[in-house]
Order: structure tokens, then sequence, then C-alpha cells
């Protein structure tokens, strides 16, 4: 079986050869590049499997690569996790909202690190036939996407409509990070009106219809909301 393919684009060198020798001994095939400009090249030579990308880039920014990315459609489906010293959540919730998959903040440890590539690469392997689910059985939730019903336990959940659009697109990506202005727009339709504050008022009140597993909508502090990945 062929090993996964990673591209990191990292301009510090230290950094990117511990990323290359790390990965190399967790079985990943890992290419690198050094700035924004060489990173885009490669990524549309060798169409990895995932992009580590570092926001701060000599020639081309983070931002603008991952922007790029997502507008061909030779490269819109790579999942992409961005690198970032910084500490501004403006610019991780601009990679979210340009279509990142995730993020990690420097300094991270190669254990996280390599435990959120799985977590992506497993999303993405499975982000095909989610949209045809009938069902979506996270642990004792079960989201009935047919029927328009909720259950836990075996015992019925009374959802909104739009609460039902917030919790079914946060089940379908257990682990993945929705800012809120994602959500807002999976969850407008012709019958509501929302806002990206309003997205917490239905989050609390999804939580609190979902009782003790109510805790699975995780929040990401100033960035939005997840669906953990610990729903077994």
């Amino acid at each position: 079986m062929s090993r996964r393919k990673i591209i990191a684009v990292e301009d510090e060198t230290d950094i990117r050869k511990v990323i290359e020798y790390n990965l190399t001994r967790e079985g990943f095939s890992v290419l690198t590049a050094r700035d924004g400009d060489e990173g885009l090249k490669l990524i549309r030579r060798e169409k990895p499997d995932l992009v580590l990308l570092d926001l701060m880039l000599p020639s081309r920014d983070g931002l603008d690569l991952c922007r790029t990315l997502k507008a061909d459609d030779e490269t819109r489906d790579i999942p992409i996790i961005m690198l970032t010293a910084k500490s501004e959540e403006s610019d991780i919730v601009l990679g979210l909202g340009l279509g990142a998959d995730d993020y990690i903040t420097k300094p991270f440890g190669v254990k996280e690190l390599v435990a959120r590539i799985r977590s992506v690469l497993r999303r993405a392997s499975t982000s095909i036939g989610s949209a045809t689910e009938e069902r979506l059985v996270r642990g004792d939730v079960v989201v009935d996407l047919l029927r328009h019903r909720v259950t836990v336990a075996g015992t019925p959940v009374d959802l909104t409509a739009t609460e039902f659009r917030l919790l079914r697109t946060l089940a379908a990506h257990p682990g993945r990070v929705f800012t809120r202005d994602q959500l807002l727009n999976r969850v407008v339709g012709e019958d509501v009106v929302v806002t990206d504050r309003n997205i917490d008022v239905h989050v609390r009140s999804i939580r609190r219809k979902l009782a003790a597993r109510g805790s699975l909508i995780e929040t990401v502090r100033g960035i939005g909301y997840r669906f953990s990945e610990g729903y077994e």
C-alpha cells in the first residue's frame, strides 16, 4: 500500500527538518517547500494527500496560497492544516474561512501534529460518502437525514429546522472546526434569519436538548465550534 504523501510549506529550516524527519518515521512520504511560490508549484505537480501550510511565508503568504489552492478544481479538495506562530484569532478564522481543515499553533509537539494529520486524513477519506449517508451515527446520537429526526439513546430530540441543520453539519465532520460564518452559510434557508452571534444561541439550545450529550459540541475559543471526535 502506498504511503500517504504530505507536503510541508515552511520557511523555517529547523521546523521543516523536524516535520520531515518525524513524519517520515511515522510512515508518511514527505516533501517540503521553503516559500509560497515553490510550494504552489510542488503541490500542483505532486497532488499530495495533505498540505501543512505555514501562514507566514516569503514570496506568497500562506493565506494567499490557501486561497489559490481552494480556487483551483485540481487542488481544492486537498486537505490543509495551517501552521501559525500568530496568536491573533483573526488569522485562524480567515484561514478556516478560506477552506483550511484545521490549524495548529507553534510551538507544537510532534505527537499533536501527527494526531491532527491522521484526524484530517481520516475525515477526508470519509467525506465523499458522508453526503449520501441516510443516518449519521455518533455514539448514541443518531441524526436521521431522511426523516429529519434526531435521537439520543433512542429517545427523540425535538430540534427546530435551523438546529437540525447545525447539528447535521457538525456531526457530519467530527473534529473539524467550523467558524460561525461557515455555519451561518450552511444553515440559512428561506425560513430562517440568522446572524453569526445567533449561531451561539442555537448551539446553546442544541446542547440543552441533547442533555448529557450536549458536551459533544465543543467550543473552539474565538473561532467557532466542532463536534467531538470522542463520541463513542
